[in-house]
């Protein structure tokens, strides 16, 4: 923490906006004007983005301030638009809380909220100044969100995947005691950091090659195109239990290997059981919560969909995916 308040030392003007349940460590960071916001799908919306814009106003934050995210995608997401329109853009910075944020959603510049029910439908691309990793934030971190973040970490390992990073994640996370045992074991701490670097370090290795998402960057969304639709389902159906986004993201990468290996394009026997295997052995989902073709109209709102195709990310082995226009 010390080390953020060193470099937060160049900005004259700080103002943090937190996501509530993590109020207390976020006021841990610095004594600065805090806005602590409520966060969930449902919220993130255009008109929080005004509450935050109206309160940066009301605290007179001007065009050399810094907006400062403390929490989980939903808070970066947020708080990173509101930057981006307040004052025609001030600057921002990120302090992700969730594992989930700490290895995707706090990175690579990507702002926005959803929109009717469809996913990060309003938003900007624009690269905040930094992004402050902190681990020790995840000890209060509630299980499923553990997980909901794991599967991004999964994600980014089929993708590409340094030192095994893959399978040294699934043996993490497959043992017993969930992440409570991971977190009372200094070397088992220090290898999910590790690991965490290292899918950060990839989703930047990334981004810096294509910010806005025109060739490899689209690689990243492994995954969503069956995830947002899905939770696009949860929305407007009854659903008693609804998927986490990265449940959802868990979910649609086993539709991706299935997907892939009707293709033919699989060089890895048995790829999509392995991959759900995997998945289940680490505590996440990986059936459809409906029928696949209800899932359509979904996909066919989907930012990725283009002349009634749709722009699927397909993994071929892990480490390795290919991105393919199918028609839907």
């Amino acid at each position: 923490m010390n080390v953020l308040k060193e470099e937060l030392k160049a900005y004259r003007h700080v103002f943090m906006v937190c996501d509530r349940n993590v109020e207390e460590f976020a006021r841990q960071l610095g004594d600065w004007p805090t806005l602590a916001i409520e966060t969930s799908e449902d919220l993130k919306t255009i008109d929080t983005v005004m509450l935050i814009c109206r309160w940066l106003l009301e605290q007179g934050a001007d065009r050399d301030a810094l907006v400062l995210a403390v929490g989980g995608g939903l808070t970066t997401d947020m708080a990173g638009f509101a930057a981006c329109i307040y004052k025609r853009g001030v600057k921002f910075a990120n302090v992700p809380t969730t594992l989930l944020a700490m290895v995707d959603a706090a990175i690579g510049g990507k702002t926005g909220v959803n929109l009717d029910s469809y996913k990060n439908l309003l938003g900007v691309i624009r690269q905040p100044e930094f992004t402050a990793i902190f681990p020790e934030a995840l000890l209060t971190l509630p299980e499923r969100e553990m997980r909901s973040g794991l599967a991004e970490m999964l994600k980014t390992f089929i993708i590409k995947n340094p030192a095994d990073a893959y399978a040294r994640t699934v043996a993490l996370f497959s043992q017993p005691g969930g992440t409570a045992a991971i977190m009372e074991s200094e070397e088992k701490k220090a290898e999910l950091s590790e690991l965490i670097q290292i899918a950060a370090g990839i989703k930047q290795e990334i981004v810096e090659k294509d910010e806005f998402e025109h060739g490899p960057r689209r690689k990243l969304n492994l995954g969503h195109s069956w995830g947002h639709a899905i939770e696009w389902w949860q929305h407007t159906h009854p659903c008693p239990k609804p998927c986490t986004h990265g449940e959802a993201v868990a979910i649609g990468m086993v539709q991706a290997a299935r997907y892939a290996e009707n293709l033919g394009i699989t060089e890895e026997d048995g790829l999509a059981r392995r991959i759900e295997a995997d998945l289940k052995a680490c505590g996440l989902p990986t059936a459809l919560p409906c029928p696949a073709e209800e899932l359509l109209p979904a996909m066919a709102k989907d930012k990725k969909a283009e002349s009634g195709k749709i722009r699927l990310v397909l993994p071929v082995r892990i480490g390795k995916v290919v991105v393919r226009m199918e028609q839907l």
